[in-house]
């Protein structure tokens, strides 16, 4: 388990990250979703060690990263898959790893064949693909067989095949009751790939429920309508329109509504005596909802993000 009690990290008058209170539970993926500079990477990092909070604490199993007896065995992590020795090979990486960590060398050969990478374990990594940097990278989050794993952007660089594969990956990793702590800018994998969600905002928690729930509440769903009469149908889209909703035409006697629910528009259609061949309630993809929530915390001050390092 992953907790954040009041984590809070300032760089000079800039906050990248205020008061988060959070809990990453084991047995499912959590979702760590926000805008750049939103503060996700500095997040991770301090849940690492390798920032220091201003104020707060971040806790793996109760205890500052620090603090840990045996890290590599409770918790591993990919941050930046490149970031390795470009002479040396992915097994001898590894196997540096794995000695300095108290792992059987045996270790090494099971995760190089988990990521795929036994055919090219004697390359050196300096002339690996992006794609086969993260495969490498989280080959070392899995060495010490970890109960907690944090990933952030793992899909980064990786073909369909590849991201499909993460994300069995980090399914199976939470069936197996472990937490599994993953951040992604591709909307639709992760949609596909977590239960919870955890939405930041400028520094800020924004939100922290179950997938399913953040999308339902979101006001981006649409309704389909179908009015078989052409005057009915023009009746219907004027008096959608008036009452303060976005009404298009389509398919010549269909409507897509927008801002309303489904019941809104079947009494709208009541009053004008519209008949209804179709009143159909599409719910909004995990994009449309968190571009909804996040709206208002975009940052587009680039030059202050690269100063402060927020990520």
């Amino acid at each position: 388990m992953i907790t954040l009690s009041g984590l809070t990290k300032r760089y000079g008058g800039v906050t990248a990250v205020e008061n988060l209170e959070l809990e990453i539970e084991p047995g499912q993926v959590t979702g760590f979703l926000g805008p750049n500079g939103a503060g996700k990477s500095t997040t991770m990092r301090m849940i690492l060690g390798l920032d220091r909070p201003t104020a707060g604490k971040a806790l793996v199993n109760g205890k500052p990263y620090a603090e840990l007896r045996h890290p590599t065995r409770e918790v591993g992590a990919l941050l930046e898959a490149k970031a390795l020795h470009p002479g040396r090979s992915a097994r001898k990486h590894l196997l540096a790893m794995a000695r300095s960590n108290g792992i059987p060398g045996r270790r090494v050969d099971e995760v190089l064949e988990a990521v795929g990478l036994t055919s090219v374990a004697r390359r050196k990594v300096g002339l690996f693909s992006l794609g086969m940097g993260q495969r490498l990278g989280i080959a070392g989050a899995l060495l010490g067989d970890p109960g907690v794993l944090i990933f952030d952007e793992p899909v980064n660089g990786l073909d369909p095949d590849g991201v499909r594969w993460v994300r069995q990956i980090a399914r199976s990793l939470a069936e197996e009751g472990r937490t599994v702590f993953i951040s992604s800018h591709l909307m639709s994998e992760m949609q596909q790939t977590a239960d919870q969600l955890v939405v930041i905002g400028k520094g800020k928690l924004i939100a922290h429920e179950p997938m399913e729930q953040l999308i339902r509440r979101s006001s981006l769903g649409t309704v389909r309508v179908r009015v078989p009469e052409r005057h009915s149908l023009e009746e219907l889209q004027r008096r959608i329109t008036a009452a303060g909703f976005t009404a298009e035409r389509h398919d010549g006697d269909g409507l897509t509504v927008q801002g309303t629910t489904a019941e809104r528009i079947g009494d709208l259609a009541h009053e004008t005596g519209a008949r209804l061949h179709e009143l159909h309630v599409q719910a909004p993809s995990l994009e449309e909802a968190y571009m909804e929530l996040t709206a208002s915390s975009v940052e587009y001050g680039t030059h202050q993000d690269t100063q402060t390092g927020r990520g």
